[in-house]
């Protein structure tokens, strides 16, 4: 599987003798490039402001929030804005998989209590492996363990988003990602659909977790979801 190390720009092989782990494939591109790109796609796609985090969009797009802890401590809460209206079923997904709405033979399923798996400074934190909590593991809301990308209109051009985690084309499920600083060698590869509109301090803590002891990019200690739901 190829990776690119975000901390060094260089590309790294490694190979995996364990289920498929869903991760980002983002090409090398140099820093100045992803400078001037970002700047443009701004222009061109730009976001809203950011609003007070109980202040709900005009257009409809629901709120949802994470309380997270890191190492057993409470770390703060994380409020994102789900773009509803651009793309309705990744956000309807991962709305579901906040709120315990999609059950599994009675049961909820969800972020809760899951752990961001792989954390990377200056790239992203990625977590929604509640199965096995290692990135093996994916699910959906639709009966099935993935579904197509909706739509890639939107960009990576700035921190705080939501992209969905995939392993190729068309193989979203229940993992995502939080940008930390603009990617826009993603785009055309990976969904965007939400952003940070509250809590972007407690992401940049979350990035600032030392990793290392468990694997690489995984946390030393635990950051979980301790509780998710929607505003």
């Amino acid at each position: 599987m190829l990776v690119v190390d975000a901390r060094s720009g260089f590309e790294i092989c490694r190979r995996f003798y364990h289920p498929p782990v869903l991760m980002l494939f983002p090409e090398q591109t140099s820093q100045s490039n992803h400078s001037s790109l970002s700047h443009q796609l701004h222009h061109t796609i730009g976001y809203p402001p950011k609003m007070p985090p109980t202040q709900l969009p005009e257009n409809g797009n629901p709120l949802v929030f994470f309380d997270i802890t890191l190492g057993g401590e409470p770390l703060g809460r994380v409020t994102f804005e789900l773009y509803k209206d651009v793309v309705p079923r990744t956000a309807e997904n991962f709305r579901q998989l906040c709120t315990g709405e999609y059950k599994v033979n009675g049961k909820a399923q969800g972020y809760k209590g899951s752990r961001f798996h792989r954390i990377i400074p200056k790239f992203m934190c990625q977590g929604g492996d509640f199965l096995h909590g290692d990135g093996t593991g994916s699910t959906c809301i639709y009966g099935t363990k993935s579904f197509a990308d909706e739509n890639l209109t939107l960009k990576h051009d700035q921190e705080g988003l939501l992209s969905m985690a995939n392993a190729g084309p068309n193989t979203n499920g229940s993992q995502f990602f939080i940008t930390t600083v603009p990617t826009p060698f993603l785009d055309g590869k990976h969904v965007v659909f939400g952003r940070v509109v509250d809590g972007m301090d407690i992401v940049k803590k979350m990035e600032a977790t030392k990793t290392g002891k468990r694997g690489r990019d995984v946390p030393d200690l635990d950051v979980i979801i301790a509780q998710c739901g929607e505003m």
